[in-house]
């Protein structure tokens, strides 16, 4: 399995085409209803997988935090999926996915891993509404296997940012102010933890916005906006003050979504900021290719509230780019 971990940039080149690659994971037998599901984790947040090393627990740690290990001198906490997605199984967890991800590295437990797919976010499909609620919204993507097995994509932003246990008074409190009544964020995100504090840090900031689950929807929309906007004589750019997205999203990632925009002549003069916990040099990099005017990582709301201040109010700034 490392094998298939190491080949990085062949993966970053899947940038731009809507495509991704995810590792499929198992989590035991429900005992209750004697299956054994298939999930799915995006080979981006991978780093790689490993038989569990001896765990040393800590007190008052949430119920799905196992304790901690330590890979090659740092402390990484480590988080029983099953527990933590309600799996009642009696099956071992002896193996671990190591995730790195929002600048966080944490360990996974399952109970075994599958193999590596490659597919079209296009096959990945926005999972019934009576599915999430009953989840929590912890399951953001659905796709069907040629073997008819359905592999259901995790949110795992939101399983770090529930066991992380987020103080979202001191996240927010440095969140900035915009005085400009008339500004309006279009933003797509396909997880519910990140709707949330988007929507937060907007509510404090006093900006308007609106919102969508996925970067087709998002399309759709904004087209919309585009021909409501032109058939009251206006630009877009008139209504819309920037757009921010997410990468990874079922339908239409965000990568798709900028070019969409960017060459679209309707769009012209509305940035567009990339919003996501893939914040790695060379996906930054992936973005600026598409048109991306800025890049910043998810779960920082002070920090978000700066990128949108900047361009709300037009003092644009270039995209750091690594050398």
């Amino acid at each position: 399995m490392s094998e298939l971990l190491k080949s990085i940039d062949a993966r970053t080149k899947l940038a731009g085409t809507n495509k991704l690659e995810i590792l499929l994971f198992f989590l035991g037998k429900d005992t209750r209803t004697g299956r054994k599901e298939t999930f799915g984790i995006n080979v981006f947040k991978v780093r790689e997988v490993m038989r569990t090393p001896p765990i040393t627990s800590a007190p008052e740690m949430p119920s799905a935090v196992e304790g901690m290990v330590s890979l090659r001198g740092v402390l990484v906490p480590v988080i029983d999926l099953a527990k933590y997605a309600g799996v009642q199984t009696e099956t071992p967890r002896d193996i671990m996915i190591v995730t790195e991800y929002n600048g966080h590295t944490q360990g996974f437990l399952v109970e075994g891993v599958d193999t590596i797919l490659r597919l079209d976010w296009s096959q990945m499909r926005v999972p019934p509404e009576m599915l999430m609620a009953e989840m929590g919204g912890l399951v953001t993507a659905v796709t069907e296997l040629e073997d008819n097995r359905l592999v259901m994509m995790m949110d795992v932003e939101k399983v770090l940012a529930e066991t992380a246990r987020y103080d979202d008074d001191m996240a927010f409190r440095s969140v900035v102010q915009v005085d400009k009544p008339d500004a309006l964020v279009f933003f797509a995100d396909d997880s519910v933890v990140a709707r949330k504090q988007i929507e937060k840090t907007l509510q404090l900031m006093n900006v308007k916005y609106v919102s969508s689950v996925n970067g087709r929807q998002a399309w759709q929309e904004l087209e919309k906006m585009a021909e409501y906007a032109i058939s009251c004589g206006k630009e877009p750019r008139e209504m819309i003050s920037l757009v921010l997205t997410d990468i990874e999203m079922p339908e239409m990632d965000g990568y798709i979504l900028t070019k969409r925009i960017k060459s679209d002549p309707r769009f012209i003069g509305i940035p567009v900021i990339m919003h996501s916990s893939l914040s790695g040099m060379s996906n930054q990099q992936l973005g600026k290719s598409v048109g991306v005017d800025e890049y910043v990582a998810k779960f920082e709301p002070q920090k978000l509230s700066e990128a949108l201040a900047r361009r709300i109010l037009g003092e644009s700034t270039s995209l750091p780019v690594p050398a």
